[in-house]
């Protein structure tokens, strides 16, 4: 039988039903857009993030629609991203899905700009993306098969593609660097069973954006070509496509979603 005579089951090819998901940072903003949508598409999530009264909340209210639980961690060092590991390999035999997000920065005028503001973006950023998918590396490679590669999902920003509109000297190269990073794993990872793609946001409602929107949403909505900012379903939808079969087949893609904002 030849491949386009394949029957193809829609429901199943976008389906994550019983897989197993980190999301780190899962607790707000990005992160809790990913981690609500995997949980109500039927997946197994665990969620981590610095603060344990917060994770350990936002799991218990996730609960409430699916699987979730959460494993707080300190992902700014390496120790903290080798316990997360620990942990989730304590509990899981395999782990089909991870999503490295990491939102830290600061912006300053440049005279300004302290040398801390680079490592405010860089550590967890970049390396913490880098430390926890290569310790998690093994756990990723058992949930393999063939034609169902395990999934890494890095979190970049529109502002790793395009010149942001405000001074920010950390955190937009820093972004840039996650989307690099995602397509070197991606070809070292690629054969070993694990692909490796990155989504770019442009603006959503989260407390890292809220004073952009304040002051500039209007504006953003005028340039943005389909005259909104983005909603949780906009982020959901793309996270689930790339961990489901449907994705199965992209590997070292950055997909901006933004509404077009990074073309204009």
């Amino acid at each position: 039988m030849s491949d386009h005579s394949i029957a193809i089951n829609v429901q199943d090819l976008f389906s994550i039903k019983g897989k197993v998901a980190l999301v780190t940072g899962g607790s707000r903003g990005i992160g809790l857009m990913i981690a609500r949508g995997f949980v109500e598409a039927g997946a197994r999530v665990y969620i981590s993030s610095r603060k344990k009264e917060v994770c350990d909340g936002v799991a218990e209210e996730l609960s409430s629609i699916g699987q979730c639980a959460s494993i707080p961690a300190d992902l700014s060092t390496t120790e903290g991203s080798a316990q997360l590991a620990r942990e989730l390999s304590s509990r899981e035999e395999s782990l089909h899905i991870l999503v490295d997000y990491g939102g830290g920065g600061c912006g300053a005028p440049l005279a300004e700009d302290p040398e801390a503001g680079g490592d405010k973006g860089m550590d967890p950023n970049v390396k913490s993306i880098f430390f926890l998918t290569r310790d998690l590396t093994p756990l990723l490679e058992k949930s393999a098969r063939p034609g169902d590669p395990a999934r890494v999902i890095n979190i970049g920003s529109i502002d790793g593609l395009k010149v942001p509109r405000v001074e920010n000297y950390a955190y937009a190269p820093s972004k840039a660097a996650v989307h690099h990073l995602t397509r070197v794993l991606a070809v070292k990872l690629g054969p070993r069973g694990i692909t490796v793609n990155a989504i770019a946001p442009g603006p959503f409602e989260s407390q890292m954006t809220k004073w952009l929107l304040e002051t500039f949403q209007k504006q953003i909505e005028a340039e943005c070509p389909l005259g909104r900012i983005g909603s949780p379903p906009d982020m959901a939808g793309v996270a689930i496509y790339l961990a489901s079969r449907a994705g199965a087949y992209v590997n070292g893609v950055v997909i901006p979603v933004d509404g077009g904002i990074c073309i204009t």
